[in-house]
């Protein structure tokens, strides 16, 4: 497909590089030369330099032929601008990076009245994801599905679980059928393993389950499944806005450390809940006298990410908080796995996977529609949610008798309100949610998970 992003910032950047990897032909519109020059020397696109919401500089980059425009720069009024100019322009599909909490709760409107295919809104998502979290301590990533229903949750196995040496063949006897593994990080190999696959302590597993079933499971295996009672944020920002909104909406106690006087005055006024605590959030002894050593949660939300680390690192060593480290900067997260410092998230992975979804799903039009996807385990897989709109090659048959690709696991469908974690004897059906974890790249069909 004829793609077109407008903004090379680090969100552009990663999704030119995912795109190009899917096989799509990439042109790339920003105002800086610099940025320019550096992305079309890295990967192969073509590069214009000039504003994105110019119909010349448009027509230059050949927005007559493009089949996607997303728009990714700084400013939300210039990415929605960008987009209406592009929808008025060519037959394309738009996608916009809205930040702004000013317009959260405007967002259908202004999809419906611009034309825009699609609106994300990275801070809103971190926020929910981080919040996700806090409500599952013992969870490394959480990842849901089905509307929520089902969760992809990721844990490292302790020798106090006691699940070392055993099988997964044993896991039904032991925790009975909620749960299913779905992939393991053992060292630098993942897998997607059988039921032979034996388990060993500090491997990295990700299962799929319902809430509560995944709180079943955690009990049994003496890990922290009950909500945070307490969250201490430091940082001010939007994120920290919408986390603390949220997590107030489910009863748990935030206090926000912020710098800035008069950003501390807005969020007493937005989160009247809230205690908004004025000063530096990397004042050791600030931390310390607000109780930085029983909180049941830390969260390090600053806009430098030597910070957060820093902040997490101190937390890690004084306190047993639950920690979740906000990461912006894309380049350095193979370093930072080596670290102790809790849950990290990467706002910037959350914009790629949400519109790398809707592509897919944009390809595959009149097909089984992608209704979620995320990349786990280090972008080493991808777990998947299809629509099953139409009758294909994998319904209504037995999951045995289906050829599957290797590397390749169908981990739940959904059926109206019901969730089943599958069995060899279970069908597809028309009208499912089917979740599918796979090592196999660019799956865009429910019928691309059968060997041709």
């Amino acid at each position: 497909m004829e793609i077109m992003i407008v903004g090379c910032g680090k969100v552009g950047a990663a999704l030119a590089r995912k795109l190009i990897d899917e096989g799509h032909n990439i042109t790339v519109v920003d105002t800086d030369p610099e940025r320019v020059q550096h992305i079309t020397e890295e990967l192969d696109v073509m590069g214009i330099v000039g504003n994105g919401a110019s119909i010349a500089v448009l027509s230059e980059a050949g927005i007559e032929t493009s089949d996607i425009f997303i728009a990714v720069t700084g400013s939300d009024e210039l990415n929605l601008l960008c987009c209406l100019f592009a929808k008025k322009t060519a037959a394309c599909h738009t996608v916009a990076r809205v930040r702004n909490p000013i317009y959260s709760k405007e967002i259908e409107f202004a999809k419906e009245q611009l034309e825009i295919s699609a609106i994300i809104n990275p801070e809103l998502a971190t926020a929910r994801e981080i919040s996700r979290l806090l409500r599952f301590p013992a969870a490394m990533q959480i990842d849901a599905f089905a509307d929520g229903m089902a969760n992809l949750i990721k844990f490292r196995l302790t020798e106090e679980t006691g699940l070392n040496g055993i099988s997964l063949k044993q896991f039904p006897d032991l925790f009975g059928n909620g749960v299913l593994i779905c992939a393991i990080e053992r060292g630098d190999s993942v897998t997607i393993p059988s039921g032979d696959f034996i388990l060993q302590t500090d491997d990295v597993i990700t299962f799929l389950a319902t809430s509560e079933q995944a709180t079943a499971f955690f009990e049994k295996l003496h890990l922290s499944h009950r909500p945070v009672k307490n969250a201490l944020l430091v940082g001010g920002g939007t994120i920290s806005y919408y986390l603390a909104k949220d997590l107030l909406s489910h009863h748990i106690r935030v206090r926000i450390v912020e710098q800035k006087h008069d950003r501390c005055e807005t969020l007493a006024e937005l989160l009247p809940e809230a205690d908004i605590l004025c000063g530096d959030g990397t004042d050791r002894n600030l931390l310390l006298e607000e109780g930085l050593e029983s909180a049941e949660a830390f969260v390090p939300l600053t806009n430098l990410d030597e910070e957060n680390v820093l902040l997490a690192l101190f937390a890690k060593k004084l306190s047993h908080a639950k920690l979740v480290t906000k990461i912006n900067r894309l380049e350095f997260d193979d370093i930072l796995e080596g670290l102790d410092i809790g849950s990290v998230i990467y706002p910037k992975y959350l914009t790629c996977d949400f519109i790398l979804q809707h592509i897919r799903s944009i390809q595959n039009e009149f097909g089984n529609k992608i209704k979620t996807l995320y990349h786990i385990l280090d972008d080493r897989v991808e777990a998947l949610e299809f629509t099953v709109e139409t009758s294909s090659v994998v319904t209504e048959k037995n999951l045995s008798e289906l050829q599957l690709k290797p590397n390749l696991l169908i981990c739940c469908i959904t059926r109206g309100n019901q969730i089943i974690i599958p069995k060899g004897s279970d069908q597809i059906q028309v009208g499912d949610s089917v979740v599918v974890v796979t090592l196999n790249r660019g799956l865009q069909d429910i019928q691309d998970i059968v060997k041709k």
